[in-house]
């Protein structure tokens, strides 16, 4: 628990701190001025400090849970940059302010020791509500992180009560401490606490799709890595760094955290005064008397209205807010509910739930990792799922309850499938499941695209073979069309990657990685045969390049018939043929000299529209709107490209307009994430 603790406990030690700090000062300036009668005021706005932070930490919670999946996911990732930002402005706002806070707090005493009670309460509760309201935030933020609300909780408080203590300990005189070197330490902390959060953030920004680059990894070390270890988990829990990071957070990560640290780190070595302590208690005879306030003609300070209605106004306010937040909710959120996942308790606690959103905290009580399913069990479809989940770890399960039937489906690696008992919902809303999948669903779609790609196969042996015709005859203008025609066939064909193993390096691989680049012996392949056909290289240099690309094309026709091809990797094909289009083509990586990046872009388009014809019957079933908004998608891409085709040829990627070049991109990354619901939604389940 330490791992989900510490960052909380930080935050806490850290805040409390300075909270207490100002009250501190608050209190001691009042007993100096022999204002102890004043100090209920003090209390009073601390105390509405204190409800304000609670109530906005309960606001928060309830908000989420009545969100959509990805409106949740939206909702935490906003959340967690407003609490990046607000964290790196406190570290920075005390390092800054500490030389003067004890002045300025006294100063604002003594103004509104003239103005009344209310001035007072509205004085210490400015001062204490900035770091309650910080504090409630960064724990909600670390909660969801954590995924349970228990550690970063016991974090927090430990750090709270610890802080309380120091402050006392300051106060009284019995304890000295390097305040200087205490905000230091812990401001260097909690930056990198805040990086992490801020990759966190990032992320719930990608999956509730704000943000894209989702499926662009940096780094995937889970087939390296067990993400349930002790090492990760601290890892994970302290510095938010997780096994698998898209390139969005680490760029993140580093990002804030070498500008930020920079700064912070520069700003201690260029200002090394210390914050002042709380000022000790003095007796009333030793401080100066403040001026007498004179109030007006026969009217006392304050007179007007009762005493109790500022206090009161003032704490009451937010716990009403935070109160009909909850009343909203009608009571029927069950945020806490906690199911077991095993093969002996599959969905033990699972009651009744209400209609609604709700949040199940799924407990994996077995001994082995276990992936875990909310489904209809007459028709297998499903309305949450939750894989990998590791014994003994807990992680959210959120779904949306309606009418009908619903049951848990634990699956355990290497165990027995189980199903829960049934428990039937009535008075909500029809809730959309999604439909699950079979090999057997995929097989009829794989094998007619096997068929496909097999006469395509043989329509390019046919093809290559042509070009190496027209080059042992020396005719390089005729191979460069007959290049083209070959290439386009080849690029056609993108969604078998994967299948072709190693002749498709071969068959059209690029020189990256290679010692001499495009003059190595082991680039291979249409590229070459393109870098030589359009810089010069004669015939004699070319037909061996020639001879070899035909001989590994008949070789692929002869292997591909008995090569396996997971089902699986069918409907991911519809994403990575695009993805490869843009990370490649439509940067230039694969223009070799013939200026044609464009024609392998429509090429590339015309295999994905070919599967995803043979996947439509599938999808509609599931989700129509899903085709409706890629085929939308495919034709702006695809008239972006043809526009680029003229008369005279192709142009060239880098001869486009900058605007239309820009507009490409855009449609191109769009249509990407139109194809991303695509796997998830055709991938073959185990409860299916």
């Amino acid at each position: 628990m330490w791992d989900e603790a510490f960052p909380s406990f930080l935050i806490g030690l850290r805040e409390g701190l300075e909270a207490g700090l100002i009250v501190s000062i608050l209190v001691a300036t009042l007993v100096r001025a022999g204002q102890k009668g004043r100090l209920p005021q003090v209390w009073t706005g601390v105390a509405a400090a204190v409800a304000l932070s609670l109530s906005f930490g309960a606001v928060l919670t309830f908000t989420a849970a009545n969100l959509s999946g990805h409106a949740q996911e939206a909702f935490g990732g906003v959340l967690s940059l407003i609490a990046v930002g607000f964290v790196t402005a406190m570290v920075f706002w005390m390092r800054r302010s500490a030389r003067t806070l004890s002045t300025d707090l006294k100063e604002k005493v003594q103004a509104s020791l003239t103005m009344g009670a209310g001035a007072l309460v509205f004085t210490s509760f400015l001062a204490v509500a900035r770091e309650g309201l910080e504090t409630s935030l960064f724990l909600w933020t670390n909660a969801r992180t954590a995924g349970e609300s228990t550690g970063p909780l016991i974090g927090a408080a430990v750090g709270l009560l610890l802080s309380v203590g120091l402050c006392w300990g300051l106060y009284r005189r019995a304890l000295k401490m390097n305040l200087t070197k205490f905000f230091t330490i812990t401001g260097a902390g909690l930056i990198v606490v805040a990086a992490g959060v801020l990759g966190y953030g990032l992320r719930d920004l990608q999956e509730s799709g704000l943000v894209g680059g989702g499926s662009t990894y940096a780094f995937d070390l889970s087939g390296h890595l067990d993400a349930s270890s002790w090492y990760a988990t601290l890892v994970q829990g302290t510095l938010n760094l997780t096994v698998t990071m898209t390139v969005l957070q680490v760029v993140g990560y580093i990002a804030y955290l070498s500008i930020v640290m920079t700064l912070f780190v520069e700003g201690v070595r260029g200002g090394k005064a210390a914050p002042a302590a709380a000022p000790a208690a003095a007796k009333p005879s030793e401080a100066a008397k403040p001026e007498a306030v004179k109030p007006e003609a026969g009217k006392p300070v304050g007179a007007g209205r009762p005493r109790w209605v500022l206090p009161t106004a003032v704490i009451a306010v937010p716990v009403v807010v935070a109160g009909a937040v909850i009343a909203v909710s009608d009571g029927k959120q069950d945020g806490s509910a906690t199911v077991a996942v095993s093969e002996k308790e599959c969905g033990k606690g699972f009651g009744s739930p209400q209609p609604g959103q709700q949040v199940f905290q799924m407990h994996n009580t077995g001994d082995k990792v276990s992936e875990v399913y909310l489904v209809n069990p007459g028709s297998g479809a499903v309305y949450g799922e939750i894989e990998g989940l590791a014994p003994g770890t807990t992680r959210a399960l959120t779904a949306t309850i309606g009418s009908g039937d619903y049951a848990w489906r634990c699956v355990p690696t290497g165990g027995t499938s189980v199903t829960s008992a049934t428990v039937h919902v009535t008075g909500g809303a029809e809730v959309k499941a999604v439909k699950p999948v079979s090999e057997d669903d995929l097989k009829a779609p794989l094998d007619s695209y096997k068929d496909y790609v097999n006469k395509g196969l043989a329509t390019l042996m046919t093809q290559t073979q042509k070009i190496q015709a027209d080059v042992r005859a020396g005719d390089l203008a005729t191979a460069k069309a007959d290049w083209l025609t070959a290439h386009l066939q080849y690029a056609s064909l993108g969604a078998a990657y994967g299948t072709f193993a190693d002749l498709d390096k071969k068959i059209d691989g690029r020189p990256d990685g290679y010692a001499d680049k495009e003059q190595d012996p082991g680039f291979t392949g249409f590229l070459r045969l393109e870098y030589g056909l359009w810089h010069g290289r004669s015939a004699a240099d070319l037909t061996p390049v020639a001879d070899e690309l035909a001989q590994n094309v008949a070789k692929l026709v002869h292997d591909f018939p008995g090569q396996d091809f997971d089902p699986g990797d069918l409907p991911l094909r519809a994403h990575e043929i695009l993805e490869n289009t843009l990370q490649f083509e439509l940067t230039g990586d694969t223009d070799m000299g013939s200026g044609t990046s464009l024609a392998t872009t429509q090429a590339n388009l015309a295999g994905t529209q070919e599967l995803l014809t043979l996947l439509q019957p599938l999808l509609d079933e599931r989700d129509p709107q899903v085709l409706v908004r890629v085929n939308a998608g495919m034709k702006r891409v695809g008239d972006l490209v043809a526009a680029a085709r003229t008369a005279d040829g192709w142009t060239p990627l880098d001869k486009l307009p900058a605007d239309t070049r820009r507009q490409l991109n855009g449609a191109t990354g769009q249509l990407l994430e139109d194809l991303s619901p695509v796997p998830a939604l055709l991938e073959i389940r185990k409860a299916a």
